[in-house]
Order: C-alpha cells, then sequence, then structure tokens
C-alpha cells in the first residue's frame, strides 16, 4: 500500500451547495464509481450513525472518561468504560488511524448486554511505539485491570501486537481480535518520510488518510461507516493526525514467535485498505489463529457488519469464560 499513489488520484473539492448531503447520500444520488471524497469539515451536516438511535443511546448512557497517566498531565487517555466493574479481564479496544473511542459504540452496548466488559479507548500523542505501549501500560495499571483482551482495527491491530510483543515477559494481553491489521509498516512505503509527518499541515495529513478509502460504488451500510469515521478525522488535531501516522508508517515489524495468547484474525474479502498479499502473510505468522472472514464490511467492518463481528467477538471469548481470563462477570449486573 502506498500513501503517495492513492493520495495523487484523489481531489479533495469545496462542496456545493447541491452536495450538503452526506458521503452515503452522495454515491447513491449520483451512482458514479469514481466519486470524489469531499473535505467533511466543509459539509454542514451530520453522519446517519451519530443521528442513530443507536448512537445517541449509547451517548447518553456510557459517560467519557478521561485519565492522565504521567505526571505532568500532558498525556490523557480518553475512553468508555462499560459493563460489570469487577472483571479485571475486560475486552479492550483500539481504533484505526482515523477513529476515537466512539468508534465501537456499536460493539460496546450489544456485548455489555451479554454480561462483558468492554473499554473502547482514544489515545494521546505518542511518537514512538515503545512510548505508546508504556503509556497504555500505564492506563491498565490505573485501571486496575490485570490483562486485557484487545480488538484493535489496522493501526489499533499493529500496536495491540506490539504491545503483546514488548509485555512477553510480564504478559498483559489475554488474547488479541485483529481486524483488517498488519505486522510490518513498511506495506505503506512511507518509512523514510514519516519523521517530516509532524511539520505536515494538518488538510494534507486528512487527504493521506481518505486517499485509502475505496473510490467505487458501495452498500449504504459501508458508506455510512465512511461518513461517520471521516467525522471522526475531523475532530482529531494536526498533532494527534501527525503522530498516528508516525506510528503507522515509521519503520517497524512485529515479532510473532513473541506472541503466545490465542488471535483471531477478522478481514474482509471486499475492497479495504490492506492488500491480499498483506492478510496473506498475517495468515502466515499466526498458523494456529481463527480466522474470521467477511465477504464485505470495507474498511471499518465493526460499523458496517456490526452484528456479524459482534458474534465473532464472542465467540472469541467465550474461550475464556469461567476462567481468571473472563471478559465477563455472569453474576455481576451490567453496571455503566
Amino acid at each position: 500500500m502506498d500513501f503517495s499513489t492513492r493520495t495523487s488520484t484523489i481531489h479533495l473539492r469545496p462542496v456545493g451547495p447541491q452536495h450538503n448531503s452526506p458521503l452515503s447520500t452522495i454515491i447513491h444520488k449520483h451512482q458514479h464509481p469514481q466519486f470524489k471524497l469531499e473535505r467533511m469539515h466543509q459539509m454542514e451536516f451530520e453522519s446517519d450513525l451519530a443521528r442513530s438511535s443507536e448512537y445517541k443511546s449509547f451517548r447518553s448512557t456510557v459517560p467519557l472518561k478521561q485519565i492522565v497517566v504521567d505526571s505532568e498531565a500532558l498525556k490523557v487517555w480518553k475512553l468508555y468504560d462499560a459493563g460489570p466493574r469487577g472483571v479485571r479481564c475486560p475486552l479492550v479496544c483500539l481504533p484505526p488511524v482515523c477513529g476515537t473511542a466512539d468508534s465501537f459504540f456499536k460493539q460496546i452496548l450489544p456485548l455489555t448486554a451479554h454480561g462483558y466488559r468492554v473499554i473502547s479507548v482514544e489515545y494521546p500523542v505518542y511518537w514512538t511505539v515503545p512510548e505508546w505501549c508504556e503509556g497504555f501500560r500505564h492506563l491498565l495499571d490505573l485501571l486496575e485491570i490485570d490483562r486485557a483482551h484487545i480488538l484493535g482495527a489496522s493501526l489499533g491491530g499493529f500496536l495491540a501486537q506490539k504491545f503483546a510483543e514488548v509485555t512477553f515477559n510480564c504478559p498483559r494481553v489475554a488474547s488479541l481480535i485483529l481486524c483488517n491489521s498488519f505486522i510490518d509498516t513498511k506495506i505503506f512505503n512511507y518509512a523514510d518520510s514519516s519523521s517530516v509527518f509532524w511539520m505536515l499541515p494538518a488538510t494534507l495529513l486528512k487527504k493521506m488518510i481518505i486517499g485509502r478509502f475505496p473510490r467505487k460504488l458501495m452498500d449504504s451500510q459501508i458508506a455510512e461507516s465512511i461518513d461517520f469515521m471521516v467525522e471522526r478525522l475531523e475532530r482529531l488535531s494536526q498533532c494527534e493526525l501527525a503522530s498516528r501516522l508516525t506510528l503507522n508508517c515509521s519503520s517497524d515489524y512485529v515479532q510473532p514467535q513473541k506472541i503466545q495468547v490465542q488471535v483471531t484474525i477478522l478481514d474482509v474479502f471486499d475492497e479495504s485498505a490492506l492488500s491480499q498479499t498483506v492478510k496473506e502473510e498475517m495468515y502466515k505468522c499466526y498458523p494456529t489463529a481463527r480466522l474470521a472472514h467477511l465477504k464485505t464490511g470495507g474498511n471499518f467492518p465493526f460499523l458496517a457488519r456490526a452484528e456479524e463481528v459482534n458474534i465473532y467477538i464472542q465467540v472469541h471469548l467465550r474461550a475464556h469464560e469461567g476462567s481468571h481470563l473472563s471478559a465477563s462477570d455472569s453474576g455481576t449486573p451490567v453496571d455503566r
């Protein structure tokens, strides 16, 4: 995957009066596979998912928390923590580059209704993977979490693997669910220039991310998932975007031999930001992993195909029920 190739073919343009509806509406209105993604900050609308009763119920039920993990109060993690507080090995969700803590709202309420504790996080600015891993370890300590099952999407999946790797001698990861993720950042062909991301304007950084999205006709659920995630992207600062892209593209790779936990690889068969070669490399690195394939789902199947994804998550977590690594506590009422 080469960001430069993608961004050269996507031209962002101001939205005229006739284009004041979300991306999904634009797709269905024009029915053209080579649509142009618009600059969301110039579109005065709220995405369909953000207007949905499910999202509103989530926001009114689960409070957003902020937790400081450093003595200078510079590293503030944002998170939603739902489910039985007595669970010491919850499911922790890590978003992709453009994601925020609410990106997994379609997992939080359904899974907590089944007795699981689910935490979805949004991390502060970190410029290196070791710094991020240290910050995440402090967060788990402050939340009094012994070990965690981690659902990571794209960059979130890569960081989850690196955290499992660096805590190999003192395990903090119970299992991994890797959604459209990767094991080596070289696939983005940006290692040489990632050191200058910190000085690029936010508009260019956003264009790099948007350029990875498919540019053809898609079903409404996938289009709505893109609407929602681009909306999240617009809320991120230049520093947040630059640091995430630096983590995503700086030369680094996972050492799978150090990851001795249950792994489920969740990916899609339709067009996404990752090539089939990247997916096959994941399969080779985790030969004993459970494969959870979705026929369609795009870049964000946890939104576009939430019901199927949630079933796979429950199947994955069920293997640990009744043990000290259980992510649920059926004897404790769901506490949000």
